[in-house]
């Protein structure tokens, strides 16, 4: 039954013109080639991607309409989005690491609020706007750093500039919607550390494992003990798309979901993962080397994802080790192969919605 009702939800993306922001990222890249898949016509803005990137090994440039552009730049942005028209859109670009924020706290708050005010002023000029899915993260939230998790009315905030300027971004998504949209058009999403093949930035446990495993270096963990609500790519995008699709049935009375796992993750620490891992892929070592004068990252980060159980009947597919296996498993056939990214990445995809 749960098979069905995830194929029903990718089959409904047939032939609708979708519009995705920052596609050449991560998650953009399997969303992207999801949504292929399922017959949708795409469009992408985004920054160039990366010469090592899931987006450039999957070859999308040549299978959808891909607009190079900064978010930064209104002028540009408001005519491609004019030009694509779309009816479904997912806005995912940012700049989204949180120790990067730190390096170029500026280059982060014009990215992730005024970038976000770009998208939210090209979309004012849509007639076709059926559902918009804004991303942003589950750090908007002032970190207490709690045992339980986080619902979706506890208060915004973010010491860091990262989390400082998605805090920042909800609330433009929130003005937008109710100064010039639909009450349940616009909806933003939040979701927890995700993991997944395909990932290689700088400063994230899976890909700096990666890194170090490719050099026979040992892996270094600066922050062992941080607790995150760490989920696999698919069950997050699942979730993303749930979301449009009620927003298209007009099934939404909801503004914010939080997507993360049913046991908030409180168990699950970096060296946990990092572990599992190591185990997986069966190899690797690591070493801790925690460092004091590392800019703050919180230890603690749960989420309740109580509202998108209940209200989309978003079911996680896969278990926290589950998650950490079939990420594994990705990077176990490309470090094999680069020729097996395809195929891997394709067999993930039909596994979980056909």
């Amino acid at each position: 039954m749960e098979s069905m009702v995830k194929n029903n939800t990718f089959n409904l993306f047939k032939n609708k013109k979708v519009l995705i922001t920052g596609h050449t990222g991560f998650k953009g890249s399997w969303l992207t080639n999801i949504l292929l898949n399922a017959g949708a016509n795409i469009s992408g803005i985004s920054l160039e991607a990366e010469s090592q990137s899931l987006y450039n090994m999957l070859e999308l440039d040549n299978k959808i309409n891909s607009f190079i552009c900064d978010i930064r730049d209104k002028d540009k942005t408001v005519a491609i989005i004019k030009k694509i028209n779309p009816e479904i859109v997912f806005h995912m670009a940012a700049q989204p690491l949180v120790l990067e924020s730190y390096n170029n706290p500026q280059y982060t708050f014009d990215t992730n609020v005024m970038g976000t005010v770009n998208i939210l002023e090209g979309l004012k000029s849509l007639n076709n706007l059926q559902s918009a899915v804004m991303v942003t993260t589950d750090k908007v939230y002032e970190n207490n750093e709690w045992a339980w998790g986080y619902r979706e009315n506890d208060r915004l905030g973010g010491s860091d500039p990262y989390s400082a300027s998605k805090a920042c971004s909800e609330l433009v998504i929130s003005s937008y919607r109710k100064s010039f949209f639909n009450d349940s058009l616009i909806i933003s999403v939040r979701a927890g550390n995700v993991i997944g093949g395909g990932d290689f930035a700088i400063n994230r446990i899976i890909p700096d494992i990666i890194r170090a495993f490719r050099n026979n270096e040992n892996a270094i963990l600066r922050n062992p003990n941080s607790v995150r609500p760490w989920q696999h790519v698919l069950d997050v995008l699942y979730g993303y798309m749930l979301v449009a699709e009620k927003t298209l049935d007009k099934k939404i009375d909801q503004h914010a979901y939080n997507f993360a796992p049913f046991d908030n993750g409180s168990k699950y620490t970096v060296e946990y993962i990092t572990k599992k891992f190591i185990e997986y892929m069966g190899y690797g070592k690591y070493k801790i080397e925690e460092n004091k004068n590392n800019p703050k990252e919180m230890n603690m980060l749960c989420l309740d994802a109580s509202l998108a159980r209940n209200h989309l009947n978003w079911n996680k597919t896969f278990s926290t080790d589950e998650s950490i296996k079939h990420t594994a498993l990705w990077y176990k056939n490309y470090l094999s192969d680069k020729n097996n990214t395809v195929k891997i990445t394709e067999s993930q995809i039909k596994e979980y919605f056909i």
